[in-house]
């Protein structure tokens, strides 16, 4: 489990695709000081699993359904990517309960700057819509944020300095294409009321 705090912008270093798969080789100092085989790190919001990790960075494999639900098959050499490792049980809890599971991609429709902040917002794909609410949880490209407005096809999000210098999201523009992450907890509130339904009928 992650909670959407990103602890490092890594740097793709390379990728190796293959018919229906890919191994990326990512640089991240921070993220692989204590990494371990099989260890769980988030990449763009991303649960993938560590095969190989020296001092600087380490190799993962990518497969199928993650290229095509993820916008993980678009990265190339030299890309910058929001870096999580997964949450200790004795750590703080600083975002909103993250799974590393991406249930779609959006696009960045515009880009508003204020005074030290700026509001980002993005395409909402039909199918999470009814899970995205006004002043709730996202998760962008691995990064733990509050939703400030939302209509039928669209949301936006406001972001602080810290996020704009230290997140991917600080960089991307009009046309880029991140990684959304609906609240889990709304997933199972839906599955449940659903069931009960059901049973009742």
């Amino acid at each position: 489990m992650f909670t959407g705090i990103v602890e490092e912008l890594g740097t793709v270093a390379g990728i190796d695709h293959g018919s229906a798969s890919a191994v990326l080789r990512i640089e991240g100092p921070l993220v692989v000081s204590d990494a371990t085989h099989g260890a769980s790190i988030a990449v763009n919001g991303v649960c993938l699993t560590v095969t190989e990790h020296d001092g600087t960075g380490f190799t993962v494999d990518v497969m199928a359904e993650t290229l095509e639900r993820s916008s993980l098959g678009a990265l190339a050499p030299g890309d910058r990517v929001n870096l999580e490792r997964a949450m200790p049980a004795d750590g703080r809890f600083g975002g909103h309960v993250v799974q590393g599971h991406v249930d779609g991609t959006a696009t960045i429709t515009a880009r508003t700057p204020g005074d030290r902040w700026e509001t980002v917002d993005f395409t909402l794909p039909p199918d999470l819509a009814a899970y995205v609410v006004e002043k709730g949880s996202i998760t962008v490209d691995g990064v733990s944020l509050t939703v400030a407005h939302v209509g039928d096809d669209t949301f936006g999000v406001s972001l602080i300095p810290t996020t704009l210098d230290l997140t991917t999201l600080g960089h991307k523009g009009v046309g880029d294409v991140v990684n959304l992450e609906v609240d889990v907890i709304a997933k199972y509130v839906e599955r449940l009321l659903n069931h009960r339904q059901e049973v009742a009928s």
